[in-house]
């Protein structure tokens, strides 16, 4: 378990004291720390958006716009967060501290690239768009509390007390 070999090598955390140092020492992690926000900032706009046009039929253009600029932003963190990896762990994406995060992840890229594809394309009716938009936006709030019970579980071990790694991170 991920876990306990940290705790066996002698660090309290989730992070190993290279990993710790890296990890801080990174411009990658405040870009990280500024993009995540951000990116759920948006998200919570655009949900609005997309229920609004839902509901009402009014304001396809500016909830399929919010759609597309979630997405943007979900790629440049998830480029920026695969080099914050390799900058930490030593590899771009599926190390074993964040492998289901980022197995999720993968998921959640999909859904919002097939929604540019079908709003390109016209492959789908602007209703299913954004009920396809829905189910992106389902999958990246299941991702994003991932990464929160990581960043928790991460802040309980450098204040000392035991981290509470959630249940899939063991490796």
């Amino acid at each position: 378990m991920q876990q306990r070999r940290f705790q066996e090598s002698g660090s309290a955390g989730l992070y190993t004291p290279e990993q710790k140092r890296r990890r801080d020492e990174s411009p990658w992690t405040l870009v990280q720390g500024l993009l995540a926000p951000l990116q759920f900032a948006v998200f919570l706009v655009s949900v609005f958006l997309v229920i609004r046009y839902l509901q009402t039929g009014e304001g396809f253009a500016l909830a399929a716009a919010s759609v597309v600029l979630k997405t943007v932003l979900l790629y440049a963190i998830m480029v920026t967060g695969s080099i914050w990896e390799k900058v930490v762990f030593g590899r771009y994406l599926f190390v074993p501290l964040f492998f289901w995060e980022d197995v999720v992840s993968m998921g959640v890229m999909a859904l919002h690239t097939a929604y540019i594809v079908v709003l390109f394309t016209g492959w789908m009716s602007p209703e299913q768009q954004m009920y396809l938009a829905l189910a992106a936006y389902v999958a990246y709030l299941v991702n994003a509390i991932q990464f929160i019970l990581k960043l928790r579980a991460a802040r309980r071990g450098a204040q000392g007390e035991a981290p509470m790694v959630p249940a899939g991170v063991v490796k």
